[in-house]
């Protein structure tokens, strides 16, 4: 099984330095084409491959693998180079930080059911669930959804595709980094 791999591969994640580089940017913020979304790719490495890589890692390959609909997207934002080279990153960041989470609760899911019992994708993902898991005749699906005040985040995944069997939400809470006590309890590991 690959829970402790992945687990592993959290513990080196340094969040506060990701946080301090890319939080205060939010330029890249408009919806974007499926062909840019970072979904699939993160999917794809994480969850198909078992490749366990950095963000950085990760991102120059997302990047090298979308360069034509990136350059497409780029035209269509009309940004000037240098913000959308700021603010790309950043907006890609958070949604690998997100999925990450994401896919670890897969991996915790398999580590219960078994291998070969979740199932993870972008189509499944669009379709209303993060992932799915199949034990013996019982389908679950999963939305792994952060604790927040957000109406947009809130709202649950409207689709047109109705999946069998039963919806979960699990829910999590992202610590509030302005928040002075919570910095000092990140700080002293708490």
């Amino acid at each position: 099984m690959y829970l402790k791999q992945f687990e592993d591969f959290l513990k080196t994640v340094n969040l506060c330095a990701y946080r301090d580089k890319y939080l205060p940017i939010k330029i890249v913020e408009m919806d974007m084409p499926k062909d840019v979304q970072a979904l699939n790719a993160l999917c794809n490495v994480y969850w198909d491959q078992k490749r366990f890589i950095s963000f950085d890692e990760f991102y120059l390959e997302y990047k090298n693998g979308c360069r034509l609909p990136l350059k497409i997207f780029f035209k269509k934002t009309q940004m000037c180079s240098r913000c959308f080279n700021k603010g790309l990153p950043a907006r890609i960041y958070r949604t690998w930080a997100s999925i990450i989470t994401q896919i670890h609760a897969g991996y915790v899911a398999e580590s219960v059911f078994g291998q070969g019992t979740v199932k993870m994708s972008e189509d499944l993902d669009h379709d209303g669930a993060d992932f799915q898991i199949n034990y013996r005749s019982l389908t679950l699906n999963y939305q792994v959804k952060k604790e927040t005040f957000s109406r947009e985040v809130r709202a649950e995944k409207k689709t047109k595709k109705t999946l069998p069997g039963e919806l979960i939400n699990i829910t999590y809470k992202v610590p509030d980094f302005e928040s002075k006590q919570e910095k000092r309890w990140i700080k002293e590991g708490l």
